[in-house]
């Protein structure tokens, strides 16, 4: 089975390697100044939540000596705050506010916030400062997307090429971590702090955004957007009811990988987490780098079946390495995540690009960060941490193997059904002319 896989990453490598330079042409054809700032805010995006989110549960174990239910508790903050906070956001962006303003108050504010964090030792005020961060921070997931999508014309082409550089953030974030060995101490939040102030100013520098329904609809006021006719109609559709529900159920398993697979390695000896963990995102560049083509040759529905399942594989792996006790199959479980993550993240924000009116992309965006990073974490998330408290060892340790069966299971689940009852409709991706480029 190895054999296989290795092949199937050979085969994605190179095809990310002729992809790679693919990119370098682009870039001669494209607007390079708005280009390169698109791709920035993507790198600062994801370098400042890349450099405390991956390691805040080894940090809050070890030095805040958080019980593993706390811990599960911590990971709900994003989770409750993605429930509301987006959603309104959207719609303000769409309605009042342009979208670069509304991201550089919430990255001031949070960057405030995240200093009185470091200050904190104490699980409720702990958990409170954080809940209070979130608030601020989640939305912006989804007001960088609709701001760099509103400023492309095919964004399946486009938007995975501009995103691959919060990856790359990413990966920086957690090399930098790791070597400096912070993984167990308070710095990841000062930097996090840093990283915050520095991408509050850049967002006054983006492109003006400005809100699209106060112009298309100038007569809709700010709360009637909240029952929009075009993003009520979408919830008459069965197929989007089955994209919707399955990734709100994606996210519970994938809750168990971004709270515990950090300290599941510390525990079982494995030196510079969150280094390894960065092993994910690498993988994530070269799918990204593909996954234009894959759209277009597989299709949306299938790319998306891939990402869910492998959600659920992925803990499969876990158990495999410990069960042969070959770190092998651990970092297999890690490499893969470029597949769930692009499959069926990526894919979703397309998608739902494509099926909300052009005036409606920030609602539309908010209502993806509430289904990935909303529902399905917040049951997720205290799943996680009361399954690791009761798989608890009388020595300290946990039974990994226990922990990792339901993830496994339940991903794989929500994958068959995924597959079997959605079907795209007229809103597949279909490939535009190869001369067009962003902002034309």
């Amino acid at each position: 089975m190895l054999k296989i896989i290795s092949g199937k990453i050979r085969r994605i490598s190179r095809l990310a390697g002729s992809f790679l330079m693919r990119n370098v042409l682009l870039l001669l054809l494209m607007d390079f100044k708005k280009y390169g700032q698109l791709s920035l805010l993507f790198f600062l995006q994801f370098l400042l939540w890349g450099s405390w989110y991956v390691t805040l549960g080894t940090y809050a174990i070890n030095t805040l000596h958080f019980n593993g239910q706390q811990v599960g508790i911590i990971y709900t903050c994003g989770a409750l705050a993605a429930t509301l906070s987006p959603l309104l956001s959207g719609m303000m962006a769409d309605r009042l506010i342009p979208a670069e303003k509304l991201l550089a108050i919430m990255h001031l504010s949070g960057a405030v916030i995240l200093g009185l964090l470091t200050q904190i030792s104490s699980f409720l005020p702990f958990f409170l400062t954080l809940l209070l961060y979130s608030i601020l921070y989640m939305p912006t997931h989804a007001l960088t997307a609709s701001l760099v999508l509103q400023q492309l014309s095919d964004t399946a082409r486009y938007f995975p090429r501009i995103r691959v550089w919060g990856t790359i953030g990413w990966i920086l974030a957690g090399l930098t971590i790791s070597a400096l060995a912070w993984e167990r101490t308070v710095w990841p939040l000062y930097t996090a702090a840093s990283i915050s102030l520095g991408l509050g100013l850049y967002c006054l520098t983006l492109p003006h955004t400005p809100p699209q329904a106060a112009i298309n609809q100038p007569k809709q006021r700010f709360l009637e957007s909240l029952l929009d006719p075009a993003f009520t109609a979408l919830f008459k559709d069965k197929y989007f009811l089955v994209f919707g529900i399955c990734l709100i159920l994606e996210r519970i398993p994938s809750a168990f990988y971004y709270s515990f697979v950090n300290p599941f390695m510390e525990e079982i000896g494995i030196s510079h987490t969150a280094a390894k963990m960065a092993y994910g995102q690498v993988s994530e560049i070269l799918i990204m780098l593909v996954l234009p083509a894959l759209l277009y040759r597989w299709g949306i529905r299938y790319v998306l079946f891939l990402g869910l399942l492998f959600w659920g594989l992925r803990y499969g792996f876990l158990i495999l390495g410990l069960e042969f006790g070959q770190n092998g199959w651990i970092y297999l479980g890690l490499v893969v995540h470029g597949i769930c993550f692009n499959f069926s993240n990526l894919s979703a924000q397309i998608y739902m690009d494509k099926r909300v009116p052009g005036h409606l992309r920030s609602t539309g965006q908010g209502f993806m960060t509430f289904a990935t990073l909303g529902i399905g974490v917040t049951i997720g998330s205290p799943l996680a941490g009361w399954l690791v408290q009761s798989n608890t060892l009388p020595n300290g340790q946990h039974d990994w193997t226990q922990i990792w069966v339901y993830p496994f299971i339940f991903g794989v689940v929500v994958a068959i059904v995924f597959v079997s009852f959605f079907r795209v409709g007229p809103y597949g991706i279909k490939r535009q002319s190869q001369t067009s480029v962003p902002g034309q």
